[in-house]
């Protein structure tokens, strides 16, 4: 079963009136994970889209898409998967992988229908693309890590690039993972902006009690969710995307715009912050 939900864009001045349930239905994004079902989020920023492929016993296929007026959903697009579920296998133009969790496949433009199988938990990124890059699997192992942070700020943490200039070629979609070391809360303090790029987040590897207090608007107009366990946010390019957690959590980051340049961010100190 395929349903796909449609995000439009919100202009900044828009989200500054909004009360909790209008942020909530605009940017938290949720029930992305439903057994025997691929559960999609379409957006209107960069057209980027995100969602969730659960098997639950019975293979899935995400052929046609009609939000795209494409014979295939890839047919003019790349998807980056990560599986945050059991061991699970990708099918896609007459190749399969068998992902670990904590896995990520990335498939170029134009490869066709993706069948999902297994006990994965497969979390699902997509962006327009205009060149087909080649498919890949990449393992934790393969990732570029990056440890930034410290502990007298509560941020130290590990950053895996996984679809990332250092690693592997790709049209427009970013993505990796970042993993908060046991007694850091934060995830990006500073917070940053990039008017170039938007960004998805995605929660997960959270016990079911705790949750993440995301925040979100522009600099001095912040706003903030309440998150869960496999749950996500959508952060246009005038808001800020940060977060402090209750316990421990990983969070997967992906991007699409203009550029695929990670660091091409405009940063914004906690002094500045209202």
């Amino acid at each position: 079963m395929l349903h796909v939900e449609t995000r439009h864009a919100v202009h900044a001045d828009h989200a500054k009136g909004m009360d909790t349930d209008s942020l909530r239905r605009h940017f938290l994004t949720e029930d992305m994970f439903q057994d025997g079902q691929i559960r999609l989020i379409y957006t209107h920023y960069d057209r980027f889209t995100m969602g969730g492929a659960v098997p639950g016993g019975s293979p899935l296929t995400l052929g046609k898409v009609a939000e795209t007026r494409t014979e295939t959903f890839l047919e003019r697009r790349e998807m980056g998967i990560v599986n945050i579920g059991d061991t699970g296998t990708v099918s896609a133009a007459g190749q399969v992988w068998t992902l670990e969790r904590g896995d990520v496949l990335y498939l170029g433009m134009g490869a066709g229908e993706v069948t999902f199988d297994g006990a994965g938990r497969f979390y699902i990124t997509s962006a327009p693309a205009h060149r087909t890059c080649d498919h890949r699997l990449i393992r934790l192992s393969e990732a570029s890590q990056v440890e930034m942070g410290e502990a007298a700020t509560s941020n130290k943490r590990v950053i895996n690039q996984f679809i990332h200039p250092t690693v592997m070629d790709s049209c427009q979609l970013v993505l990796g993972y970042t993993t908060l070391v046991e007694g850091s809360v934060w995830n990006t303090m500073p917070a940053h902006t990039h008017d170039r790029r938007m960004e998805a987040y995605l929660y997960w590897d959270m016990t079911p009690e705790a949750r993440v207090l995301h925040l979100m608007g522009e600099p001095q107009e912040t706003r903030h969710l309440f998150i869960a366990n496999e749950q996500g946010a959508l952060s246009p390019p005038w808001s800020i995307h940060s977060g402090a957690g209750i316990g421990s959590y990983t969070f997967i980051w992906a991007m699409a715009g203009d550029n695929v340049d990670y660091t091409d961010m405009d940063f914004h100190q906690p002094g500045d912050l209202k």
